[in-house]
Order: structure tokens, then C-alpha cells, then sequence
């Protein structure tokens, strides 16, 4: 299967720069067996049954974009992308020339990053500071918004580019489809019988790249770490033998799911998930999938056409467009059923 099958024009109009003035006042497009539905992310509740389970994301971004120097005074920009303990991370560097190891970078003129090394494109970064790095994290770096975004980090952004659920610091961008959730949503989703469990999965930069290889089989998966705990073991089989649904809500929940599945049952525990799900993929969990719209020619694009099928999303994404549903980390959103 080639790359070009999932390229599709997107007007830049369409990338949708800031979020919508409340959480949940976005579109929302059914894509189900009996086609294409046009409705409000107010309709979930209606949507959701007595019974299903929303398995919810509940990594929390870091302020992963920190500005400093080198010991030479020119400009750096450290990316955290993963954070290996209390003082050590795995980071991208840009900078006009390539640190070397054991050389230095300075945040804000008081924080201390030590270059010990180099793994691909990564750099693996040691904060000198007795203060551990989700700290000094919080207090000295920027949101990391999405390349696509084209303004700087804000206020709002600190907000809005959380979801209501986040507790467990380690992503360096956010489980968008769960950006449209309020705490009353969540609630009211509650009320009527249905179940809210987490996973975590810390979501990395490489979740924004495109497919470069001509065929998809040969492009690398980036990696990343997940979390199941028994409590969403629990609910999922719950609510299998109640008849209700297993709903995730974004795309890492759901390859959370199903990397956690072992011989058909899901198990409970922590790993590292290099999962590519494309077009033939043989799903073991989940039956819907709540999500936001994807790049052209993405890992994601590919995992929604293997869930819904090919011919439908690609169809599904054409009408989106067409009726200016707006796109990507703080656009609308999209009800998915399995294809059977």
C-alpha cells in the first residue's frame, strides 16, 4: 500500500489555530455502516449507551520547549521529548552548531543541562539542578503546540491544550480527541450508565511526521510508553459482558488497548508500544473510535482508515472539507464504528 493512497487537499483555512471558545462546542461527523452523519460534540451524550466504557488518555503534556544558550552564548531550543527520571531526559536540540558531549546548555541564565550524549535524533540531556525535571519543567518551559499551529504559546494554551482528565505528566503533545470533554460531559456520561476508565500513554513528537517511504511498510513507528492499569481491565470486561461498547477516545488510547492485548485478552500493565496500525489490522478492543481529523499521509490517518475502512474515511475526509469542519489538534471531532 503506497503513501499517496492517503494524501488528501486541506485548505490551510481549515487548520484550526486556536481552540473553540468553550471545550465541546466543536462539530462532530458519525461515520458509522449507515453513513455520514453531520452533528454537535453535544450529541456524544446521546450517542453513548447504558454500559459502553470511554477509555480515556490521561497522559498530561509537559512544558517540553525550553529557550536557553550554549557556553559559547549562541541560541538554543531544548524539546524534551521523553523524561527518563528525576534528572535526565531524551530531548531534540536545535541550535547553529551540534553540541557536544559534556558540553553545556543554560535555561533562563539558572538552569544547568549537561550534554551527555547522543541517541539518533535525540539527545540525551542531565539537569544539574537538585530540583528533579518535571519541576524545573514546570516552572522555565513553553507548551510544545503542534507544528501546524503557527502562534507562540499562550495563556489559553496552558489551559486548553490539557484535557480535563490529565494526571500523569509525560507527553510532549496532547491526546487531542480528549480536549473536547468537560467535567460535566464526563458526568452526564456517567449519569446514564456508562463508565469512564484512563490508560496513559505519554505521546511523543513523532506522532506530527508524516510517512516519507514510498510504501507505508517501510516507515519506521516511533515508540512510546503506555500504562493499563486492572481497574480499565476491569470495566472493558464489565462492560463486555453487560452488551456495551468499548469506545476509545483518541487514537493513543486505542493503541494503548490494543498493544496491552495478549492472545486476544487485554492485560494490565506498562510498556513500550511501537505500533503501526494500517489497512488489514485485525482490531481485539475497541468497537468506536472518538477522534479529531489527521494529517494527510500520517500514521494516524492510516490507523483511522484500518478502523473504519479505507473507501469510507478517505470519503469521510471529502466531506469534512467540503462542509469546512475544521481540522487537527484543536478542530472538531469524528465518531467512528469498526468496520465489521
Amino acid at each position: 500500500m503506497r503513501t499517496d493512497d492517503f494524501e488528501f487537499h486541506l485548505p490551510e483555512r481549515l487548520i484550526a489555530q486556536h481552540p473553540p471558545a468553550q471545550r465541546g462546542a466543536s462539530r462532530l461527523l458519525e461515520v458509522s455502516a449507515d453513513g455520514l452523519k453531520d452533528s454537535q460534540f453535544a450529541d456524544l451524550e446521546g450517542l453513548v449507551r447504558e454500559h459502553d466504557v470511554l477509555i480515556v488518555n490521561d497522559t498530561r503534556v509537559l512544558k517540553a520547549r525550553l529557550f536557553g544558550e550554549k557556553e559559547s552564548g549562541g541560541k538554543v531550543e531544548v524539546m524534551v521529548e521523553r523524561v527518563l527520571n528525576d534528572h535526565e531526559v531524551l530531548a531534540q536540540v536545535r541550535a547553529s552548531k551540534t553540541p557536544k558531549p559534556d558540553s553545556q546548555i543554560i535555561i533562563d541564565g539558572k538552569v544547568l543541562i549537561r550534554v551527555l550524549g547522543r541517541s539518533a535524533e535525540f539527545f540525551h540531556l542531565r539537569f544539574e539542578d537538585q530540583e528533579g525535571v518535571t519541576v524545573l519543567l514546570e516552572r522555565h518551559g513553553h507548551i510544545p503546540l503542534p507544528p501546524y499551529i503557527t502562534h507562540e504559546a499562550d495563556s489559553e494554551d496552558e489551559t486548553r491544550y490539557q484535557t480535563v482528565f490529565a494526571r500523569e505528566p509525560g507527553a510532549v503533545a496532547a491526546p487531542t480527541a480528549g480536549l473536547h470533554f468537560e467535567v460535566e460531559m464526563l458526568q452526564a456520561l456517567q449519569n446514564k450508565g456508562a463508565k469512564i476508565a484512563c490508560v496513559t500513554l505519554h505521546v511523543g513528537a513523532g506522532t506530527f511526521q508524516p510517512v516519507r517511504t514510498e510504501n507505508i511498510h517501510d516507515h519506521q513507528m516511533h515508540s512510546e510508553r503506555y500504562t493499563i492499569p486492572q481497574a480499565t481491565v476491569d470495566a472493558i470486561h464489565e462492560a463486555r459482558m453487560r452488551g456495551g461498547r468499548v469506545i476509545a477516545v483518541g487514537t493513543t488510547s486505542l493503541r494503548a488497548l490494543e498493544s496491552a492485548t495478549v492472545d486476544g485478552q487485554i492485560v494490565a500493565g506498562s510498556g513500550e508500544t511501537s505500533i503501526f496500525i494500517t489497512p488489514g489490522y485485525s482490531f481485539k478492543v475497541v468497537d468506536a473510535l472518538l477522534t479529531n481529523f489527521h494529517l494527510p499521509r500520517s500514521t494516524l490517518l492510516m490507523l483511522v482508515c484500518a478502523f473504519g475502512g479505507m473507501d469510507k474515511l478517505l470519503a469521510a475526509y471529502r466531506h469534512a472539507v467540503e462542509q469546512g469542519y475544521m481540522f487537527f489538534s484543536y478542530g472538531d471531532a469524528m465518531l467512528i464504528e469498526r468496520e465489521k
